[in-house]
C-alpha cells in the first residue's frame, strides 16, 4: 500500500492497462496453444536393425490413451514422398502409402489403446534402411520420435569339432551374414592370445548374391579348453562356443545387436543354452 501510494494515480492507471493486455495476451496464447493440439506428449523409438529376408519390427511406445478412435499412428521414412504406414479411427489408412511398402507393413492394433505404435516390417530389404519417424496424435496431445534403421544379414554361429583337418580343429559356420564381417577366436584358457596365425575363414557368397555364408577354421587346439567363435559386422555380434572333454562337447551361442548409441534398452539378445553331444570316438585332441 505504501508503495502504490507513492505512484501518480494516471501512471498507475497506465500499469494496470499494461497488465491486464499482458495477461490477456498470455491466456490467449495459452488458449491457442491448446486448441491447435500443441500439447507434446512423449513418444519413444528404440534403436532396431533388420536381417534381410525376415520380418522386422520398428519400436515405437507413447502415453496411452484410452480414446482409440482419437488415435492416429504414422510411420514416415525419410526420403521417401508417400507414409509408411498410417493408422487412425481404430484401423489402418494406406491411401497414402508409398509403392515400397506396399502390402508389408502392419502395427499391433490390439496394442495401439495402451501405447504401442511399433511397426511390423515384412520380407525386410537392404534399401529398407535410413532415418524413421513415429509421429503421434492423440486426445492428449502430439507427438514424434526418429528411428535410425540399420539393415544386413546376421546369424547363430555353430562351432564343431572338424574331422576332416589334418591336425586337431574346430569348425565355425554361420549361414548369413552381410556386410562382411570379421572373425575373431578366443580362448577361456589363453586369454588375449592372437589366434589369427592358426585359424582361417573364408567367405561364400550365397545364391542371392548379397549375404554371405562365414566359414572359419581353428587349427591346433586342446581338449578341456573352451573356444569361442565371434562374429561381427556392426549390426549385431555373434558368437559360439564350444567346450571339449574327455566325456563330451558342450556348444552355446547367442546373438547381440549392436547400438550406434549406449541405450540398453535397444539391445536385442537371443540366446541358446550349452548342447551337450556324447564324445565322438573319432575325436583325439591333445
Amino acid at each position: 500500500a505504501v508503495f502504490f501510494s507513492s505512484i501518480s494515480s494516471p501512471l498507475f492507471f497506465l500499469l494496470q492497462i499494461h497488465l491486464a493486455l499482458l495477461l490477456q495476451s498470455c491466456y490467449s496464447l495459452l488458449s491457442s496453444f491448446l486448441i491447435a493440439g500443441t500439447h507434446f506428449i512423449t513418444v519413444t523409438t528404440l534403436i532396431s536393425a533388420g536381417n534381410i529376408g525376415e520380418d522386422g519390427i520398428l519400436s515405437c511406445t507413447f502415453e496411452p490413451d484410452i480414446k482409440l478412435s482419437g488415435i492416429v499412428i504414422q510411420w514416415r521414412k525419410e526420403g521417401v514422398t508417400g507414409s509408411v504406414h498410417e493408422f487412425k479411427e481404430g484401423k489402418d489408412d494406406l491411401s497414402g502409402q508409398d509403392e515400397t511398402f506396399r502390402g508389408r507393413t502392419a502395427v499391433f492394433a490390439d496394442q495401439v489403446i495402451v501405447g504401442n505404435a511399433s511397426l511390423r516390417l515384412k520380407n525386410v530389404k537392404l534399401a529398407d534402411a535410413g532415418t524413421y519417424q513415429c509421429y503421434i496424435s492423440t486426445s492428449k496431445g502430439r507427438g514424434n520420435a526418429d528411428l535410425e534403421y540399420k539393415t544386413g544379414a546376421f546369424s547363430m554361429p555353430e562351432v564343431n569339432v572338424d574331422y576332416n583337418a589334418s591336425s586337431e580343429s574346430l569348425r565355425c559356420e554361420a549361414p548369413r551374414w552381410f556386410p562382411q564381417p570379421t572373425v575373431v577366436w578366443a580362448s577361456q584358457v589363453d586369454q588375449g592370445a592372437n589366434f589369427s596365425e592358426v585359424s582361417n575363414t573364408s567367405f561364400e557368397l550365397n545364391s542371392e548374391n548379397v549375404t554371405m555364408k562365414v566359414v572359419s577354421v581353428l587349427y591346433n587346439v586342446t581338449i578341456n579348453n573352451t573356444y569361442s567363435c565371434m562374429i561381427e559386422n556392426g549390426i549385431a555380434k555373434a558368437t559360439g562356443d564350444i567346450k571339449v572333454t574327455d566325456s563330451e562337447i558342450k556348444r552355446r551361442s547367442h546373438l547381440q545387436l549392436l547400438n550406434s548409441k549406449a541405450s540398453p534398452c535397444a539391445s536385442s539378445f537371443l540366446v541358446i543354452g550349452w548342447v551337450l553331444l556324447p564324445l565322438s570316438p573319432c575325436l583325439m585332441l591333445k
